[in-house]
């Protein structure tokens, strides 16, 4: 039995008549009939009691029509499901976040631009540190990271793309002698002990390329896993932070921050996301990160 038999019965039996339910199917009255009297050999009976006038259910007519109608109700309900999933309507969207995915706006100017385009669908956002994320995307337990560049972005079957770029500042304690001046350079950071966020993890592209420029290795005072450690521990005197240009707008007592003449030190927002991606909600997601990353839109 196919849905367009059931389709054909139930205008024969809204009907009434042959002629007007082949009509409103635009077929032929003999292909119509063709196909109800192919239905009623399949089911073993007849549906319906003919005469030159009307046409009439039987019984099982009767019995059909209210089945026949339950099952295009819930055919079309799956076709509406299906679709709605496919265009990203709905689903569910896992974000894993670190560092400037929340300081520059980014993550929430995304957040917010899904949530109004689709309403309906679940968006689960959690902090996860940059060296889990791509596990995490890989393993099936998130969908999408916003993570510095790393060495672990490049695993295969993870796709990652750069969504920002900023300076770096560094931020260093008020009573420390380099906050007088207007600006540092790297010369200024030589005998300096640092505070690094995972020094020879996530930020290994910082530690790389700090030691090109110095020509030997950093002093490293400290590492740590929170960029609100990094902080602290810089406000505290315990050596200077290489910290992103977004974290201007973190605020902490005995910390300021100094324009560092460095570009080759830049800090950047990597959106990571499977190779592969079978999840329309995700795939939606994906598509309005990349839009709002675009060059005219980028924070």
């Amino acid at each position: 039995m196919e849905l367009r038999h059931l389709r054909y019965f139930l205008a024969v039996a809204e009907e009434g008549h042959f002629g007007r339910a082949a009509e409103r199917l635009n077929i032929v009255p003999p292909a119509l009939s063709m196909q109800i009297k192919a239905l009623e050999e399949e089911l073993g009976g007849p549906l319906f009691m003919r005469t030159s006038r009307k046409v009439e259910l039987t019984e099982a007519g009767r019995l059909l029509q209210v089945e026949a109608q339950r099952t295009l109700d819930q055919a079309e309900n799956a076709r509406l499901t299906v679709q709605r999933s496919i265009r990203g309507e709905s689903g569910r969207v896992r974000v894993g976040f670190a560092g400037n995915a929340v300081f520059s706006g980014k993550l929430t100017k995304d957040m917010r631009a899904f949530r109004k385009a689709y309403p309906d669908a679940e968006l689960v956002a959690r902090e996860v540190a940059p060296l889990l994320q791509a596990e995490a995307i890989l393993s099936g337990q998130l969908d999408i990271g916003y993570t510095p560049d790393h060495s672990l972005l490049h695993a295969p079957g993870l796709l990652s793309e750069t969504v920002g770029v900023w300076k770096r500042l560094v931020a260093i304690a008020d009573n420390h002698p380099l906050a007088e001046r207007p600006y540092l350079t790297v010369d200024m950071l030589a005998d300096e002990p640092i505070v690094f966020y995972d020094s020879h993890s996530a930020d290994d592209r910082l530690y790389t390329a700090l030691t090109t420029l110095l020509g030997r290795a950093p002093q490293t005072a400290h590492r740590t896993s929170s960029t609100l450690s990094v902080l602290t521990l810089a406000a505290a005197g315990q050596g200077l932070a290489l910290v992103p240009e977004p974290l201007l707008n973190i605020s902490i007592p005995g910390l300021v921050y100094r324009p560092l003449d460095a570009p080759e030190l830049s800090a950047n927002l990597m959106l990571i996301s499977r190779m592969i991606e079978n999840s329309g909600a995700v795939q939606a997601f994906l598509t309005i990160a990349r839009e709002n990353a675009r060059p005219e839109h980028r924070v």
